[in-house]
């Protein structure tokens, strides 16, 4: 952007409707390359992994009623595909790339402008609208449309699916910030006030570590067959859409079926070096102290 000055709302939004209309089309040409490979594939939800099914998980980006909205809805699966195959989720893949970088220029400079995008783009194709026919406004879940199609860069052996029920973000709080944080929700709040003096009771220069539970998710150790040039063997990713492994003959590798939901509980062994105490110092900003 440096040199051109602010790109005018109606220029950014034209572009962002070519990209979305892009991506959709190329979405049915995957689908339509992948459907005419005759190659085989697997759901993990559906009993039918057809091409009805990849190209409702491929084109799935909307909110639905009640639909928290960091949430996004996976669609686990995998896909046998030819280098043609393979080419389709490379050119669908950079499109959305183009998306997201568009989309975080428009959040920076235009924010107002997100919600017209929700409503605007869904209405640009009557085919998409049409399952939402009675359900008022649709609303675009952008994340959903930008979230890239995994792909395992070499043949495999074998994938091992598995729930990942513990994972957390842990993002470093500087006491000052933790200050402005709780200032910012209500300072006059008796509970707020409470934790302010109990922020006030520590050193200045103390870390804090503010903790986000992350949602279950599966998480796809692929087994290679030759190990990569980099002399690698396997590769852990996690998949909310359908994985997509080379495959000259149309066959998948094999695979294993994990439990239909996750665990309750947490199943990994508490790290040694987890160094966080076990209740939050600031629960309004699920702030906890290290040990």
């Amino acid at each position: 952007m440096s040199g051109e000055g602010q790109r005018p709302e109606y220029r950014l939004l034209a572009e962002l409707e070519a990209l979305f209309d892009h991506l959709l089309e190329e979405s049915d040409a995957l689908v339509a390359t992948w459907q005419a490979s005759g190659a085989a594939a697997w759901s993990f939800a559906h009993d039918s992994a057809d091409a009805a099914w990849l190209r409702h998980a491929l084109l799935d980006v909307w909110y639905q009623d009640g639909q928290d909205g960091r949430a996004t809805r996976s669609h686990v699966g995998l896909v046998a595909a030819d280098e043609t195959v393979m080419e389709a989720v490379a050119r669908v893949n950079a499109t959305k790339k183009a998306f997201a970088a568009l989309l975080a220029e428009i959040r920076s400079e235009v924010p107002t402008l997100i919600p017209e995008i929700k409503a605007v783009l869904p209405f640009r194709h009557p085919a998409l609208h049409d399952h939402l026919r009675g359900t008022g406004l649709a609303r675009l879940h952008l994340k959903q449309c930008w979230r890239a199609i995994p792909l395992a860069e070499a043949p495999v052996a074998r994938v091992r699916l598995a729930w990942y029920a513990s994972g957390r973000s842990i993002k470093r709080l500087t006491v000052r910030e933790a200050e402005q944080k709780l200032r910012a929700l209500d300072s006059e709040a008796p509970h707020v006030r409470i934790q302010l003096r109990r922020l006030a009771g520590i050193p200045d220069g103390e870390p804090l570590a503010q903790v986000q539970n992350q949602a279950p998710l599966m998480r796809a150790n692929l087994f290679y067959r030759e190990p990569l040039e980099d002399g690698r063997s396997r590769r852990a990713m996690n998949i909310a859409l359908p994985l997509f492994v080379p495959s000259p003959d149309g066959r998948l590798p094999d695979h294993n079926l994990p439990p239909s939901h996750p665990p309750a509980t947490r199943t990994r062994a508490r790290r040694r070096d987890e160094r966080l105490e076990d209740t939050a110092f600031l629960p309004s900003l699920r702030a906890y102290r290290y040990r």
